[in-house]
């Protein structure tokens, strides 16, 4: 969700501005994916390469998060069912702050038993730290060959399907450090708009890519 910070430098407003807008413009879009009947909508809310952001930016990114993973009331309404991914609570390089966590485990049980789309928030997420754990758990577990399959397994949410489309807004052309596993043969869609304003012909544009 790229943007964010130059979609508030063209309006002359500080950069936190940009991420309560793109903050507020997920909760449409997830309403959006809902109507569409999109099954899985998997987001990069925060990168393990972002805590070098001055503090202030990021003590006002955690504080967004935290109330989005409140949003359980809508959630609920529209039945979807929420996930997390990025690096475990537990691990000695997880930096999730406590009131943070307590809003994801929370939100996941109060959606536990919705049908819908299932909306994965990646906090704390580095692809390549995905891998290692994947691959650090199949030595664990006593492969001395890893496979594909192993892999497969150990990623922090096994259930995740293979990605269809990465979308790239604000006019990035690269492949960033997400999803870099799942996102094998996937189709990218890129445009110009910043996160705050992807809408409904940027959404059903990526669609029609995914279709192709």
């Amino acid at each position: 969700m790229d943007g964010n910070g130059r979609w508030a430098r063209r309006r002359n407003l500080p950069r936190t501005a940009g991420h309560t807008e793109g903050e507020e413009n997920l909760a449409a879009v997830v309403r959006l994916a809902v109507k569409r009947e999109i099954g899985w909508l998997t987001v990069f809310g925060f990168s393990t390469e972002n805590w070098v952001r001055p503090r202030l930016e990021v003590r006002h990114i955690l504080g967004l998060h935290k109330k989005l993973f409140g949003r359980v009331a809508e959630l609920n309404e529209l039945n979807v069912r929420v996930q997390w991914i990025g690096r475990p609570f537990d691990s000695p390089e997880a930096r999730t702050p406590g009131y943070v966590q307590k809003a994801i485990i929370k939100a996941i049980n109060d959606t536990a038993a919705n049908t819908g789309m299932v909306l994965t928030v990646a906090f704390d997420y580095g692809s390549r730290a995905e891998i290692v754990h994947a691959a650090e758990a199949a030595v664990a577990g006593g492969c001395t060959r890893v496979t594909v399959e192993d892999l497969d397994k150990g990623m922090y949410l096994a259930e995740l399907p293979p990605v269809d489309v990465v979308v790239r807004t604000s006019g990035e052309r690269r492949i960033s450090n997400f999803l870099l596993w799942q996102s094998a043969g996937a189709r990218v869609y890129f445009t110009e708009q910043t996160w705050p304003d992807f809408g409904a012909p940027e959404l059903d544009a990526a669609i029609a890519v995914a279709r192709q």
